[in-house]
């Protein structure tokens, strides 16, 4: 498989309004993408895509730009305006139509945006797929000829996209429990759930304290959200909250701080939520799917539980793959995306926190206490920014890299890797001593900056 050029390891990304995410390319991507489908779903009907944003300055400009390339392919578009990224994978699947596009950059700044494509099942679309529109774009090689009068296409928004969404959302939590008594502050992070989110939990009953639901287009994600869950931390405390859940901005993943003020990530929610599916016996295979950088606190846990880990490599897309592939219903990251399989086809911080809290409503249990089942490993995160990303084994630092891992072997561990999204290295070591990784990880984060940065 060639390696490809505009896609990354989730969708399209880069700075709005410039190569690759400016309108010029992006009809492009939108006529490729009809072409494509025609190709691929073999059938005679129009093509009909759904297209969603979260809150960013330059989403309506990226979607016209969007819409603008399907209709002159003869595509029908079905505008969902704001709405989280797990809500188009639903939408697509609900409407039965034959893709779905989210404009979002994630947990990026406001600068930032970007594209993900979703199969009319609701999952990301395959890598062949992205090649095949990536060899349409730069041939520019769309079907011919181009429709006029009747048959070019046409956009319309869709009905209250977010309120279908909101009752989708509602029921995955269940039927006869509610959100009574339980104290909750929501960070929407300015982003795609600033309306749905409140909304799901007000319903359930929750006593509710909403921080950052303001978007004006250029806030989404700063200093707040599931990556600064520091201000989300502060009131819990001051409000003593039971628990508080942090959005990222397309609303894909979570970060929790629980009543004392601890900050609880993905792993602690596959390792609760994984013990009381497994206990309910609807664990598939009695296994959970993590990446590469779950920690392995995790790992020893579950083993002590005989509940089987299988890791892939990191991306939310590479966990789907593995339990679409293996029959697994449950698994995630531990920046916070999890999959819940039998509710929605990707990963979605809402749900996530509905079944967890779901799990504390049974038990009677706090977050804090939940938690104590997971002691993690200590572990050192460091991200270096890179001019170039040469392969590893052609660095000097490798030679490095494999001395730590060796030196670390049977008591620890380290992976190098570069983000799929953003110009960065990123180091992560565990061991037993923190002071011995931290030093190890700086050790080689320098030689790895001296080299690519």
């Amino acid at each position: 498989m060639k390696p490809k050029r505009l896609f990354g390891t989730d969708g399209i990304r880069g700075v709005a309004n410039e190569a690759p995410i400016e309108p010029l390319t992006l009809v492009k991507v939108g006529k490729a993408l009809v072409t494509l489908l025609r190709q691929e779903l073999n059938h005679n009907k129009t093509i009909k895509i759904v297209i969603g944003r979260d809150t960013r300055i330059s989403g309506p400009m990226i979607e016209s730009a969007l819409s603008a390339g399907i209709c002159s392919q003869g595509g029908l578009v079905r505008l969902a305006g704001e709405i989280p990224t797990p809500g188009i994978a639903f939408i697509t699947f609900g409407m039965r139509a034959d893709a779905g596009i989210v404009i979002s950059a994630s947990h990026n700044s406001y600068q930032d945006n970007g594209i993900k494509i979703f199969s009319p099942e609701g999952y990301k679309i395959p890598d062949e797929w992205e090649q095949k529109i990536e060899a349409m774009v730069e041939a520019q090689n769309f079907s011919e000829p181009a429709p006029t009068g009747a048959k070019v296409g046409e956009a319309e928004f869709i009905p209250d996209a977010p309120g279908r969404y909101v009752e989708f959302l509602k029921n995955t939590f269940p039927k006869k429990q509610t959100l009574k008594g339980l104290k909750i502050v929501l960070d929407c992070a300015h982003g795609a759930a600033y309306k749905v989110a409140p909304i799901v939990f007000e319903e359930l009953d929750a006593d509710l304290i909403v921080l950052n639901n303001e978007p004006n287009g250029k806030n989404i994600n700063d200093r707040c959200g599931a990556l600064y869950p520091e201000k989300l931390r502060k009131v819990v405390l001051e409000e003593k909250a039971d628990i508080g859940i942090a959005l990222d901005g397309d609303a894909d993943r979570l970060i929790l701080i629980d009543e004392k003020g601890e900050i609880r990530d993905g792993d602690f929610v596959m390792a609760i939520c994984g013990m009381e599916l497994s206990k309910k016996g609807k664990l598939s295979k009695n296994t959970i799917v993590a990446t590469h950088m779950s920690n392995f606190g995790l790992e020893q846990m579950l083993k002590r539980e005989h509940i089987q880990l299988v890791r892939t490599d990191v991306g939310d897309r590479f966990v789907v793959e593995a339990m679409r592939r293996q029959g697994y219903n449950f698994g995630g990251e531990q920046c916070g995306h999890l999959v819940f399989l039998d509710y929605n086809s990707t990963g979605d911080g809402i749900v996530s926190a509905l079944q967890l809290l779901a799990v504390l409503q049974k038990n009677g249990k706090s977050l804090y206490e939940l938690s104590q089942v997971l002691h993690k490993t200590p572990q050192v995160l460091l991200n270096i920014s890179v001019a170039t990303k040469k392969p590893l084994e052609a660095l000097k630092t490798y030679e490095k890299i494999q001395a730590t891992q060796q030196k670390l072997i049977n008591r620890g561990r380290i992976l190098v890797r570069y983000s799929g999204t953003e110009n960065l290295i990123r180091v992560m070591i565990e061991g037993e001593d923190l002071k011995e990784i931290e030093l190890l990880a700086l050790d080689v984060a320098e030689s790895l900056k001296k080299e690519l940065g």
